[in-house]
């Protein structure tokens, strides 16, 4: 069942963690709580105060006093790669508001997937979209172009928080929910009257849960959720397209000695069952698949003001069955000016398989795209 029609629209705490560089560059709040003198301990917080005001960049302890007479003022030390990796903030932690201490408010608006404005070419496209479903399947092809315009809005607001962990805990669960819509604008296609070929809306509600569980070569375990998405194109017959689904997902992450920021994430889903003369694509699992699997290197180049971010991703759906279908996106996203003060970004995307959008979910597809995004606002 299509709902749109209208265009807009895991539970312990490991313990006993050791600090990798001494309590002055702690990795995390409990650590600073267990340095029992009272000067290092100050220094432990307060350097986690200024990590987290601005945690793409290291902050330096104080200097420290030298000499006989301690006179003399020692520079602030050059942070070892060890040390580097040790006082950067997990992004997942950061992103799903993880510890008490660095969580933001309720209901505030914030970015979910990019937000990207993008030019798109395909091969091929997609001129006489089909579904085995009666009905939904057109009976003359459209002349679209291989080339348009791609446009993703994507949000998310947290709704509540703290429902098993609450109080003095440091760690948070919550409830989110986000917005994501991806539209193909035919802006080039003068002869049809540059139409929007497709737009995917995608609202879902997902419950998060904290965990910080050390994992074997430096990972660490932190999340598990659950949710239930829609998503759905808002056409008519015979080009409407939808499906409900059911998930669970985990994530991780790892610093590496040179600061690199490593992520993946793991999801699986079951399709929603829908009456047979209600379901738009009824073997749309078998094409888009049943899970998959997200992975994440950032890092960086130069320093100061002239910092780059980089993020190479590379995501791989499945349909975990013999027929082996599903897709492979990878993309590329690199900081536009300053790293530290917007989160514009250059993006390059090259997709193949099945599922780039609904309208094409058993269609097998190549789709590159450029252009730029905006992330982490």
């Amino acid at each position: 069942m299509n709902f749109f029609r209208y265009p807009l629209g895991a539970a312990c705490l490991a313990s006993g963690l050791a600090s990798l560089v001494g309590p002055a560059l702690a990795s995390d709040w409990l650590d600073c709580a267990t340095v029992t003198d009272n000067t290092e301990r100050l220094v432990c917080f307060d350097q986690k105060v200024r990590q987290f005001a601005n945690p793409v960049e290291l902050q330096s302890p104080p200097p420290v006093p030298y000499g006989p007479d301690l006179a003399a003022v020692a520079p602030a030390p050059v942070p070892s790669a060890l040390q580097r990796a040790s006082a950067q903030p997990s992004e997942i932690t950061r992103f799903w508001d993880l510890e008490h201490a660095i969580a933001r408010d309720n209901f505030e608006l914030r970015a979910y997937r990019p937000v990207a404005l993008s030019l798109s070419g395909s091969t091929p496209i997609n001129r006489l979209p089909s579904s085995p479903a009666a009905g939904h399947t057109p009976a003359a092809e459209v002349n679209y172009q291989p080339g348009e315009l791609k446009i993703n809005l994507s949000v998310r607001t947290k709704i509540m928080s703290g429902f098993l962990h609450s109080g003095s805990a440091p760690l948070r669960d919550s409830l989110w929910f986000g917005y994501t819509q991806q539209s193909y604008w035919q802006l080039f296609n003068k002869d049809l009257s540059r139409p929007f070929r497709n737009t995917d809306h995608e609202p879902e509600l997902v419950y998060v849960f904290p965990h910080f569980i050390a994992l074997p070569g430096g990972w660490t375990y932190r999340m598990s959720a659950a949710g239930v998405v829609h998503q759905s194109n808002g056409q008519s017959l015979p080009l409407s397209r939808s499906w409900n689904r059911t998930y669970v997902m985990g994530a991780a992450d790892k610093i590496a000695d040179n600061g690199d920021r490593f992520t993946l994430q793991a999801r699986v889903w079951r399709r929603m069952a829908e009456k047979a003369d209600q379901d738009d694509n009824p073997d749309i699992s078998d094409f888009v698949g049943r899970g998959e699997l997200v992975g994440r290197w950032s890092f960086d180049t130069g320093t100061g003001a002239e910092r780059t971010l980089h993020t190479l991703g590379l995501t791989a759906r499945h349909a975990l069955r013999s027929t082996g279908r599903g897709s492979v996106r990878l993309e590329y996203l690199r900081s536009i000016g300053s790293a530290n003060s917007n989160g514009l970004r250059f993006h390059a995307q090259l997709f193949t398989g099945y599922g780039e959008n609904l309208l094409d979910y058993n269609r097998n597809r190549t789709v590159a795209s450029v252009g730029l995004s905006l992330v982490d606002w």
